[in-house]
């Protein structure tokens, strides 16, 4: 392949999975309250999952809500590990991308809860009203960041990058962007 259709399917490749790796990451997330909701006792009202928002569980009554605060960063992190722990063994070509993912996920939960600790904004903020206490939420946040960080270690190769890079998978570019259109197409339907 030549240098431009290689730069074309790099980029290709990067931009289709930060694509689905937000949309996927929401997805969890949101699961996760969901999950802490019902598991304590309350009422999943509404669910906001549209890719052109930032989405949002409501629970109405909500009788536990600082599991259910908790509850989404957590399973948006330990859900996607899983899946990524649950497939490495089977050595599939594609499970990097999974990888990237389950790091995605990490850093953006962390990061979320992590920086919430000092400016408290969205599921940071609710937490705060609830149990005032700082340092849960910023050491939630440096320990997932740089778990994810780990994750995302000597992936680069496998997206066209440093001094080892392998040439992109086409196939794994074009089947991020197909993810990312279902999650949009699935989440527009909801």
């Amino acid at each position: 392949m030549h240098r431009l259709g290689s730069a074309v399917w790099k980029w290709a490749l990067w931009s289709g999975i930060v694509a689905a790796s937000w949309l996927g990451m929401q997805v969890v997330h949101e699961c996760g309250h969901v999950i802490g909701a019902v598991t304590s006792g309350g009422r999943v009202t509404h669910v906001e999952l549209k890719p052109w928002t930032i989405s949002r569980t409501d629970v109405e009554p909500n009788p536990r809500p600082l599991v259910e605060r908790w509850a989404g960063p957590i399973a948006g992190c330990v859900l996607p590990v899983s899946a990524w722990l649950a497939v490495r063994p089977l050595r599939l070509p594609w499970a990097y991308l999974l990888r990237f993912f389950a790091g995605f996920c990490l850093i953006a939960n962390g990061a979320y809860l992590g920086v919430g600790a000092a400016w408290p904004v969205g599921d940071a903020a609710d937490i705060l009203r609830i149990e005032p206490s700082r340092w849960p939420l910023a050491v939630f946040g440096i320990l997932t960041v740089i778990c994810g960080l780990l994750l995302w270690h000597r992936l680069g190769t496998n997206f066209g990058i440093g001094p080892h890079a392998a040439t992109v998978n086409v196939r794994h570019a074009m089947g991020v962007w197909c993810v990312a259109g279902a999650i949009v197409l699935l989440e527009s339907m909801l």
